[in-house]
Protein backbone atom coordinates (compact mmCIF):
# COMPACT_ATOMS: atom_id res chain seq x y z
CA UNK A 1 0.00 0.00 0.00
CA UNK A 2 1.77 2.72 -1.50
CA UNK A 3 1.36 5.67 1.46
CA UNK A 4 2.92 9.65 1.66
CA UNK A 5 5.09 10.32 4.58
CA UNK A 6 4.04 12.71 6.55
CA UNK A 7 7.19 15.10 8.27
CA UNK A 8 5.24 16.35 11.28
CA UNK A 9 6.04 15.49 14.86
CA UNK A 10 2.68 15.20 16.96
CA UNK A 11 1.92 15.36 20.91
CA UNK A 12 0.48 12.13 22.04
CA UNK A 13 -3.18 12.09 23.58
CA UNK A 14 -4.92 9.93 26.43
CA UNK A 15 -7.07 7.16 24.86
CA UNK A 16 -10.95 6.91 25.11
CA UNK A 17 -13.32 4.87 23.80
CA UNK A 18 -14.52 4.50 19.88
CA UNK A 19 -18.57 4.45 19.65
CA UNK A 20 -18.86 3.26 16.34
CA UNK A 21 -22.44 3.74 15.35
CA UNK A 22 -23.92 4.55 12.51
CA UNK A 23 -26.70 7.74 11.73
CA UNK A 24 -30.29 6.89 9.87
CA UNK A 25 -31.35 10.62 9.63
CA UNK A 26 -35.33 10.66 9.17
CA UNK A 27 -36.53 11.63 5.72
CA UNK A 28 -39.24 13.06 7.29
CA UNK A 29 -40.35 16.45 5.17
CA UNK A 30 -40.08 19.52 6.38
CA UNK A 31 -42.48 22.20 6.92
CA UNK A 32 -43.23 24.01 3.62
CA UNK A 33 -41.33 27.08 4.98
CA UNK A 34 -41.79 29.93 7.34
CA UNK A 35 -42.54 33.59 8.09
CA UNK A 36 -39.69 36.09 9.46
CA UNK A 37 -42.06 39.09 11.45
CA UNK A 38 -40.07 42.58 12.01
CA UNK A 39 -40.59 45.71 11.43
CA UNK A 40 -39.07 46.89 7.95
CA UNK A 41 -38.93 43.73 6.82
CA UNK A 42 -40.30 41.96 4.14
CA UNK A 43 -41.43 38.36 4.86
CA UNK A 44 -39.77 35.47 3.12
CA UNK A 45 -41.99 32.78 2.13
CA UNK A 46 -41.26 28.85 0.68
CA UNK A 47 -37.75 29.47 0.81
CA UNK A 48 -35.74 27.05 2.92
CA UNK A 49 -31.99 26.32 2.62
CA UNK A 50 -30.45 23.06 2.70
CA UNK A 51 -29.18 23.76 6.73
CA UNK A 52 -32.96 25.06 7.42
CA UNK A 53 -34.10 21.42 5.98
CA UNK A 54 -31.98 19.47 8.35
CA UNK A 55 -32.74 21.81 11.02
CA UNK A 56 -36.31 20.56 10.44
CA UNK A 57 -35.04 17.44 10.53
CA UNK A 58 -33.97 17.94 14.16
CA UNK A 59 -36.66 17.41 15.58
CA UNK A 60 -37.63 13.92 14.48
CA UNK A 61 -33.84 12.67 15.88
CA UNK A 62 -34.91 11.09 19.04
CA UNK A 63 -30.81 11.41 21.01
CA UNK A 64 -28.33 14.59 21.11
CA UNK A 65 -25.65 12.59 19.20
CA UNK A 66 -28.26 12.04 16.23
CA UNK A 67 -29.14 15.57 16.15
CA UNK A 68 -25.63 16.63 16.48
CA UNK A 69 -24.81 14.58 13.38
CA UNK A 70 -27.18 16.80 11.07
CA UNK A 71 -24.68 19.84 11.60
CA UNK A 72 -21.88 17.98 10.12
CA UNK A 73 -20.05 19.70 7.36
CA UNK A 74 -23.37 21.81 7.11
CA UNK A 75 -23.33 25.71 6.49
CA UNK A 76 -26.14 26.11 8.73
CA UNK A 77 -25.21 28.42 11.89
CA UNK A 78 -21.38 27.56 10.53
CA UNK A 79 -19.06 29.78 12.95
CA UNK A 80 -15.67 29.09 10.93
CA UNK A 81 -14.68 27.62 7.51
CA UNK A 82 -11.75 25.47 6.57
CA UNK A 83 -9.54 25.51 3.95
CA UNK A 84 -8.29 22.04 3.63
CA UNK A 85 -5.59 20.39 1.38
CA UNK A 86 -2.21 21.48 -0.54
CA UNK A 87 -3.00 23.95 -3.01
CA UNK A 88 -4.75 23.16 -6.38
CA UNK A 89 -6.61 20.51 -3.98
CA UNK A 90 -8.38 22.46 -1.45
CA UNK A 91 -12.00 22.00 -0.10
CA UNK A 92 -13.93 24.22 1.79
CA UNK A 93 -15.32 23.03 5.25
CA UNK A 94 -17.86 24.50 7.26
CA UNK A 95 -18.02 23.58 11.10
CA UNK A 96 -19.04 24.84 14.13
CA UNK A 97 -16.72 26.22 16.82
CA UNK A 98 -18.42 24.79 20.26
CA UNK A 99 -18.47 20.76 18.44
CA UNK A 100 -14.58 20.82 17.41
CA UNK A 101 -13.67 22.44 20.78
CA UNK A 102 -15.38 19.76 23.01
CA UNK A 103 -13.82 17.42 21.46
CA UNK A 104 -10.04 18.54 20.51
CA UNK A 105 -8.23 20.36 23.10
CA UNK A 106 -6.25 21.84 19.74
CA UNK A 107 -9.68 23.01 18.58
CA UNK A 108 -10.28 24.30 22.20
CA UNK A 109 -6.81 26.23 22.12
CA UNK A 110 -7.65 27.78 18.69
CA UNK A 111 -11.08 28.96 19.17
CA UNK A 112 -11.33 29.70 22.84
CA UNK A 113 -8.00 29.59 24.02
CA UNK A 114 -5.67 32.45 25.38
CA UNK A 115 -4.02 33.14 21.91
CA UNK A 116 -7.33 32.32 20.21
CA UNK A 117 -7.83 34.27 16.37
CA UNK A 118 -10.91 35.12 15.40
CA UNK A 119 -10.64 34.07 12.20
CA UNK A 120 -13.45 32.49 10.36
CA UNK A 121 -11.50 30.79 7.67
CA UNK A 122 -8.79 29.05 8.76
CA UNK A 123 -6.01 27.05 6.03
CA UNK A 124 -4.79 23.92 7.04
CA UNK A 125 -2.48 22.85 3.29
CA UNK A 126 -1.01 19.09 5.42
CA UNK A 127 -4.45 17.45 5.63
CA UNK A 128 -5.72 15.53 3.54
CA UNK A 129 -9.71 16.75 2.77
CA UNK A 130 -11.05 13.22 3.09
CA UNK A 131 -9.13 12.51 6.36
CA UNK A 132 -10.71 16.24 7.73
CA UNK A 133 -14.05 14.85 6.82
CA UNK A 134 -13.93 11.37 8.79
CA UNK A 135 -11.85 13.54 11.88
CA UNK A 136 -14.79 15.86 11.25
CA UNK A 137 -17.62 13.47 10.97
CA UNK A 138 -16.22 11.23 14.25
CA UNK A 139 -16.33 14.69 16.36
CA UNK A 140 -20.24 15.34 15.12
CA UNK A 141 -21.36 11.97 15.64
CA UNK A 142 -19.22 9.15 17.07
CA UNK A 143 -19.37 7.47 13.63
CA UNK A 144 -15.68 6.23 12.21
CA UNK A 145 -15.77 5.35 8.42
CA UNK A 146 -12.24 3.90 7.37
CA UNK A 147 -10.95 3.10 4.34
CA UNK A 148 -7.74 1.61 3.38
CA UNK A 149 -6.56 4.88 1.10
CA UNK A 150 -7.28 7.36 3.59
CA UNK A 151 -6.38 5.46 6.83
CA UNK A 152 -2.77 6.77 7.23
CA UNK A 153 -3.92 10.47 6.67
CA UNK A 154 -6.47 10.09 8.70
CA UNK A 155 -4.38 8.96 11.61
CA UNK A 156 -2.21 11.75 10.55
CA UNK A 157 -5.14 14.44 11.28
CA UNK A 158 -6.10 12.42 14.53
CA UNK A 159 -2.62 12.68 15.93
CA UNK A 160 -2.36 16.16 14.91
CA UNK A 161 -5.59 17.41 16.74
CA UNK A 162 -4.95 15.15 19.70
CA UNK A 163 -8.59 12.52 18.90
CA UNK A 164 -7.12 9.42 20.79
CA UNK A 165 -10.40 7.52 20.05
CA UNK A 166 -9.83 8.07 16.65
CA UNK A 167 -5.58 7.17 16.16
CA UNK A 168 -6.60 4.08 18.18
CA UNK A 169 -9.58 3.40 15.69
CA UNK A 170 -6.69 4.20 12.71
CA UNK A 171 -4.06 1.88 14.40
CA UNK A 172 -6.53 -1.29 15.00
CA UNK A 173 -7.51 -0.79 11.35
CA UNK A 174 -3.98 -0.70 10.16
CA UNK A 175 -2.95 -3.91 12.20
CA UNK A 176 -5.91 -5.92 11.00
CA UNK A 177 -4.74 -5.35 7.36
CA UNK A 178 -0.83 -5.64 7.94
CA UNK A 179 0.48 -8.21 5.54
CA UNK A 180 3.71 -8.54 3.77
CA UNK A 181 3.33 -6.50 1.19
CA UNK A 182 2.67 -3.35 3.07
CA UNK A 183 4.54 -4.12 6.66
CA UNK A 184 7.57 -2.02 5.23
CA UNK A 185 5.50 1.14 4.41
CA UNK A 186 3.46 1.02 7.65
CA UNK A 187 6.90 0.30 9.89
CA UNK A 188 8.20 3.71 8.70
CA UNK A 189 4.68 5.38 9.43
CA UNK A 190 4.25 3.51 12.84
CA UNK A 191 7.79 4.54 13.92
CA UNK A 192 6.84 8.52 12.46
CA UNK A 193 3.43 8.35 14.61
CA UNK A 194 5.21 6.84 17.34
CA UNK A 195 2.92 4.10 17.73
CA UNK A 196 4.79 1.08 19.37
CA UNK A 197 2.28 -1.62 19.49
CA UNK A 198 2.08 -1.21 15.58
CA UNK A 199 5.29 -1.07 15.07
CA UNK A 200 5.63 -4.40 16.99
CA UNK A 201 3.16 -6.14 14.82
CA UNK A 202 5.01 -4.60 11.62
CA UNK A 203 8.34 -6.26 12.53
CA UNK A 204 6.84 -9.66 13.42
CA UNK A 205 5.28 -9.59 9.91
CA UNK A 206 8.78 -8.52 8.26
CA UNK A 207 10.71 -10.85 10.20
CA UNK A 208 8.64 -14.36 9.43
CA UNK A 209 8.08 -13.23 5.75
CA UNK A 210 10.93 -11.00 4.70
CA UNK A 211 11.01 -12.69 1.65
CA UNK A 212 7.95 -11.56 0.46
CA UNK A 213 7.76 -8.08 2.43
CA UNK A 214 11.69 -6.61 0.90
CA UNK A 215 10.31 -7.82 -2.53
CA UNK A 216 7.37 -6.24 -2.04
CA UNK A 217 6.81 -2.59 -3.74
CA UNK A 218 6.31 -1.13 -0.30
CA UNK A 219 10.10 -2.00 0.30
CA UNK A 220 11.00 0.36 -2.38
CA UNK A 221 9.01 3.03 -1.47
CA UNK A 222 9.98 3.15 2.21
CA UNK A 223 12.55 6.34 3.73
CA UNK A 224 15.96 5.86 4.55
CA UNK A 225 15.91 5.76 8.11
CA UNK A 226 14.08 2.61 7.43
CA UNK A 227 15.78 1.21 5.30
CA UNK A 228 18.64 1.48 7.43
CA UNK A 229 17.08 -0.49 10.64
CA UNK A 230 15.52 -3.23 8.44
CA UNK A 231 19.02 -3.90 7.25
CA UNK A 232 20.52 -3.65 10.72
CA UNK A 233 17.62 -6.41 11.77
CA UNK A 234 19.75 -9.81 13.09
CA UNK A 235 16.08 -11.76 12.80
CA UNK A 236 15.21 -11.41 9.73
CA UNK A 237 14.19 -14.58 8.20
CA UNK A 238 15.61 -14.42 4.82
CA UNK A 239 19.04 -15.37 2.87
CA UNK A 240 21.90 -12.46 2.69
CA UNK A 241 22.02 -12.68 -1.22
CA UNK A 242 17.83 -11.40 -1.32
CA UNK A 243 18.63 -8.92 1.39
CA UNK A 244 21.24 -7.73 -1.09
CA UNK A 245 19.17 -7.67 -4.19
CA UNK A 246 15.88 -5.81 -2.34
CA UNK A 247 18.49 -3.08 -1.48
CA UNK A 248 19.20 -2.71 -5.21
CA UNK A 249 15.39 -2.43 -5.93
CA UNK A 250 14.95 0.42 -3.42
CA UNK A 251 17.95 2.28 -4.61
CA UNK A 252 17.16 1.98 -8.18
CA UNK A 253 13.72 3.27 -6.74
CA UNK A 254 15.59 6.13 -4.70
CA UNK A 255 17.39 7.12 -7.78
CA UNK A 256 13.87 7.43 -9.87
CA UNK A 257 12.53 9.82 -6.59
CA UNK A 258 15.66 11.81 -6.82
CA UNK A 259 15.47 12.16 -10.94
CA UNK A 260 18.77 10.48 -11.17
CA UNK A 261 19.82 8.34 -13.72
CA UNK A 262 19.40 4.28 -12.54
CA UNK A 263 23.59 3.46 -12.23
CA UNK A 264 25.60 1.62 -10.23
CA UNK A 265 27.27 4.82 -8.87
CA UNK A 266 24.18 6.46 -8.58
CA UNK A 267 23.03 3.55 -6.45
CA UNK A 268 25.64 3.56 -4.34
CA UNK A 269 25.48 7.07 -3.75
CA UNK A 270 22.13 7.23 -2.82
CA UNK A 271 22.36 4.20 -0.27
CA UNK A 272 25.54 5.73 1.45
CA UNK A 273 26.24 3.84 4.46
CA UNK A 274 23.46 1.42 4.19
CA UNK A 275 25.33 -0.87 2.06
CA UNK A 276 27.48 -1.54 4.23
CA UNK A 277 25.16 -2.97 6.90
CA UNK A 278 24.72 -6.27 4.64
CA UNK A 279 26.02 -8.75 5.40
CA UNK A 280 27.95 -9.91 2.38
CA UNK A 281 30.19 -12.93 4.04
CA UNK A 282 27.67 -14.38 5.09
CA UNK A 283 26.31 -15.26 1.39
CA UNK A 284 28.14 -18.42 0.06
CA UNK A 285 31.14 -17.45 -2.94
CA UNK A 286 28.43 -18.69 -5.14
CA UNK A 287 25.75 -16.21 -4.10
CA UNK A 288 28.57 -13.40 -3.95
CA UNK A 289 30.17 -14.49 -7.34
CA UNK A 290 26.85 -14.83 -8.87
CA UNK A 291 25.15 -11.65 -7.51
CA UNK A 292 26.97 -8.52 -5.69
CA UNK A 293 29.90 -9.02 -7.40
CA UNK A 294 28.19 -8.42 -10.44
CA UNK A 295 26.27 -5.64 -9.51
CA UNK A 296 29.16 -2.54 -10.04
CA UNK A 297 27.96 -1.76 -6.44
CA UNK A 298 31.06 -2.51 -4.90
CA UNK A 299 34.20 -1.03 -5.87
CA UNK A 300 36.71 -3.18 -7.55
CA UNK A 301 38.61 -3.13 -4.40
CA UNK A 302 35.81 -4.27 -2.14
CA UNK A 303 35.04 -7.15 -4.81
CA UNK A 304 38.70 -8.07 -4.53
CA UNK A 305 38.59 -8.04 -0.37
CA UNK A 306 35.43 -10.35 -0.51
CA UNK A 307 36.71 -12.68 -2.86
CA UNK A 308 39.87 -13.36 -0.81
CA UNK A 309 38.44 -13.70 2.42
CA UNK A 310 36.07 -16.29 1.33
CA UNK A 311 39.19 -18.57 -0.28
CA UNK A 312 42.65 -16.58 1.23
CA UNK A 313 44.17 -18.20 4.34
CA UNK A 314 45.43 -14.84 5.36
CA UNK A 315 41.98 -12.49 5.07
CA UNK A 316 41.51 -9.16 4.71
CA UNK A 317 39.80 -7.20 6.84
CA UNK A 318 36.26 -6.56 5.70
CA UNK A 319 33.77 -3.12 5.98
CA UNK A 320 30.77 -5.58 6.07
CA UNK A 321 29.71 -7.28 9.27
CA UNK A 322 30.72 -10.83 9.12
CA UNK A 323 28.01 -13.04 11.54
CA UNK A 324 25.01 -14.44 9.62
CA UNK A 325 21.52 -13.08 11.12
CA UNK A 326 20.29 -15.39 13.76
CA UNK A 327 16.85 -15.34 11.52
CA UNK A 328 13.97 -16.96 13.84
CA UNK A 329 13.88 -19.77 15.41
CA UNK A 330 10.39 -22.23 14.24
CA UNK A 331 8.46 -23.74 17.05
CA UNK A 332 6.69 -26.71 17.14
CA UNK A 333 3.51 -27.87 18.36
CA UNK A 334 2.99 -31.53 19.04
CA UNK A 335 -0.56 -32.20 19.06
CA UNK A 336 -0.18 -36.51 20.18
CA UNK A 337 1.38 -37.67 23.20
CA UNK A 338 2.41 -41.07 21.69
CA UNK A 339 3.62 -42.48 18.95
CA UNK A 340 3.13 -46.25 17.79
CA UNK A 341 3.55 -48.68 14.83
CA UNK A 342 1.59 -51.99 13.83
CA UNK A 343 1.48 -54.26 11.08
CA UNK A 344 -1.33 -53.56 8.25
CA UNK A 345 -2.86 -50.75 10.42
CA UNK A 346 -1.41 -47.06 9.11
CA UNK A 347 -1.22 -46.73 4.87
CA UNK A 348 -0.84 -44.42 2.50
CA UNK A 349 -2.31 -44.69 -1.07
CA UNK A 350 -3.01 -41.12 -2.23
CA UNK A 351 -5.28 -40.54 0.17
CA UNK A 352 -5.58 -37.06 2.09
CA UNK A 353 -4.80 -36.71 6.07
CA UNK A 354 -6.25 -33.66 7.27
CA UNK A 355 -7.02 -31.49 10.69
CA UNK A 356 -8.67 -28.14 11.78
CA UNK A 357 -6.60 -25.72 14.08
CA UNK A 358 -7.10 -22.70 15.64
CA UNK A 359 -5.01 -20.14 16.79
CA UNK A 360 -5.40 -17.55 20.10
CA UNK A 361 -3.03 -15.37 18.40
CA UNK A 362 -1.46 -14.52 15.04
CA UNK A 363 1.00 -16.73 13.64
CA UNK A 364 3.05 -17.53 10.34
CA UNK A 365 2.84 -21.09 9.66
CA UNK A 366 5.94 -22.55 8.07
CA UNK A 367 5.32 -26.05 7.66
CA UNK A 368 4.30 -29.82 9.21
CA UNK A 369 6.14 -31.93 11.20
CA UNK A 370 5.38 -35.46 9.83
CA UNK A 371 5.61 -38.98 11.04
CA UNK A 372 7.92 -41.44 8.72
CA UNK A 373 8.12 -45.55 7.84
CA UNK A 374 8.02 -47.83 10.37
CA UNK A 375 9.97 -50.26 8.30
CA UNK A 376 13.52 -48.75 7.76
CA UNK A 377 14.86 -45.71 5.57
CA UNK A 378 12.38 -44.78 2.83
CA UNK A 379 11.71 -41.59 0.72
CA UNK A 380 8.41 -39.96 0.70
CA UNK A 381 6.37 -37.40 -2.23
CA UNK A 382 4.67 -35.13 -0.08
CA UNK A 383 2.02 -32.43 -0.97
CA UNK A 384 1.05 -30.30 2.21
CA UNK A 385 -1.68 -27.81 1.76
CA UNK A 386 -2.96 -24.84 3.70
CA UNK A 387 -7.08 -23.61 3.44
CA UNK A 388 -8.97 -21.66 5.10
CA UNK A 389 -12.91 -21.72 4.69
CA UNK A 390 -11.89 -23.78 1.52
CA UNK A 391 -9.88 -21.22 -0.51
CA UNK A 392 -6.27 -22.73 -0.61
CA UNK A 393 -3.59 -20.44 0.98
CA UNK A 394 -0.43 -22.29 0.76
CA UNK A 395 0.54 -25.87 -0.95
CA UNK A 396 3.56 -27.29 -1.46
CA UNK A 397 4.85 -30.40 -3.35
CA UNK A 398 7.88 -31.83 -1.84
CA UNK A 399 10.08 -34.80 -0.30
CA UNK A 400 11.59 -35.81 2.94
CA UNK A 401 13.81 -38.69 4.17
CA UNK A 402 12.43 -40.54 6.95
CA UNK A 403 15.06 -42.63 8.76
CA UNK A 404 12.98 -45.16 10.02
CA UNK A 405 12.66 -43.77 13.52
CA UNK A 406 9.53 -42.48 15.22
CA UNK A 407 10.83 -39.01 14.79
CA UNK A 408 8.74 -36.11 13.24
CA UNK A 409 10.59 -34.96 9.83
CA UNK A 410 9.67 -31.29 8.90
CA UNK A 411 8.64 -30.54 5.26
CA UNK A 412 8.12 -26.59 4.59
CA UNK A 413 5.86 -24.47 2.52
CA UNK A 414 7.33 -21.75 -0.05
CA UNK A 415 6.78 -18.86 2.02
CA UNK A 416 5.62 -18.73 5.78
CA UNK A 417 2.03 -18.06 5.82
CA UNK A 418 0.03 -15.48 8.05
CA UNK A 419 -2.71 -17.48 10.48
CA UNK A 420 -5.16 -15.02 12.03
CA UNK A 421 -6.53 -15.74 15.14
CA UNK A 422 -9.73 -17.54 16.48
CA UNK A 423 -10.42 -19.15 13.18
CA UNK A 424 -10.05 -22.59 11.73
CA UNK A 425 -7.77 -23.47 9.23
CA UNK A 426 -7.63 -27.21 7.51
CA UNK A 427 -3.65 -28.26 6.67
CA UNK A 428 -3.72 -31.32 4.82
CA UNK A 429 -1.08 -33.81 3.65
CA UNK A 430 -0.60 -36.50 0.77
CA UNK A 431 1.90 -39.02 1.08
CA UNK A 432 3.60 -41.12 -1.38
CA UNK A 433 6.15 -43.28 -0.25
CA UNK A 434 6.08 -46.55 2.32
CA UNK A 435 2.88 -47.34 2.73
CA UNK A 436 3.49 -48.58 6.75
CA UNK A 437 4.54 -45.47 8.65
CA UNK A 438 3.95 -44.80 12.09
CA UNK A 439 1.10 -42.78 13.75
CA UNK A 440 0.16 -40.56 16.69
CA UNK A 441 -2.15 -41.43 19.42
CA UNK A 442 -3.61 -39.83 22.42
CA UNK A 443 -4.56 -36.78 20.51
CA UNK A 444 -4.85 -33.30 22.73
CA UNK A 445 -7.48 -30.66 21.33
CA UNK A 446 -6.00 -27.75 22.84
CA UNK A 447 -2.35 -27.02 23.01
CA UNK A 448 -0.45 -24.60 24.79
CA UNK A 449 2.70 -23.71 22.80
CA UNK A 450 4.97 -20.84 24.34
CA UNK A 451 2.62 -18.00 24.17
CA UNK A 452 0.29 -19.46 21.55
CA UNK A 453 -2.60 -21.42 22.02
CA UNK A 454 -3.82 -24.20 19.78
CA UNK A 455 -6.95 -26.15 19.36
CA UNK A 456 -7.74 -28.84 16.95
CA UNK A 457 -10.85 -30.46 15.34
CA UNK A 458 -11.60 -33.40 13.15
CA UNK A 459 -11.63 -31.98 9.30
CA UNK A 460 -14.15 -33.32 6.69
CA UNK A 461 -11.16 -33.47 3.80
CA UNK A 462 -9.39 -36.36 6.13
CA UNK A 463 -10.06 -39.42 3.94
CA UNK A 464 -7.27 -41.56 5.52
CA UNK A 465 -8.40 -41.75 9.35
CA UNK A 466 -6.38 -38.68 10.56
CA UNK A 467 -8.19 -37.00 13.19
CA UNK A 468 -7.67 -35.31 16.63
CA UNK A 469 -7.34 -38.33 18.71
CA UNK A 470 -4.75 -40.40 15.71
CA UNK A 471 -3.12 -40.34 12.79
CA UNK A 472 -0.50 -38.13 11.23
CA UNK A 473 0.58 -34.50 10.71
CA UNK A 474 1.82 -34.89 14.51
CA UNK A 475 3.48 -31.13 14.14
CA UNK A 476 2.57 -27.78 12.97
CA UNK A 477 5.90 -25.82 12.73
CA UNK A 478 5.66 -21.68 13.12
CA UNK A 479 7.10 -18.96 13.73
CA UNK A 480 5.41 -16.21 16.54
Amino acid sequence: MAAELFPTSLPQGNEVEVKKTLIQTSQSEPPGGYHADSEGDEIQANVLTEGEEKEGRQETQPTLRERNALMFNNEHMADVHFIVGPPGETQRVPAHKYVLAVGSSVFGAMFYGDLAEGQSEIQIPDVEPAAFLILLKYMYSDEIQMEADTVLATLYAAKKYIVPALAKACVSFLETSLEARNACVLLSQSRLFEEPDLTQRCWEVIDAQANLALRSEGFCEIDWPTLEIILQRDSLNIREVAIFQAMLSWASAECRRQGLAVTPRNQRVVLGKALYLVRIPSMTLQEFADGAAQSDVLTLEETRDVFLWFTASNKPTLEFPLGKRTGLLPQRCHRFQSSAYRSNQWRYRGRCDSIQFAVDRRIFLAGLGLYGSSGGKAEYSVTIELKRQGTVLAQNLTKFLSDGSSSTFSVWFEHPVQVEQDTFYTVSAVLDGNELSYFGQEGMTEVQCGKVTFQFQCSSDSTNGTGVQGGQIPEVVFYC
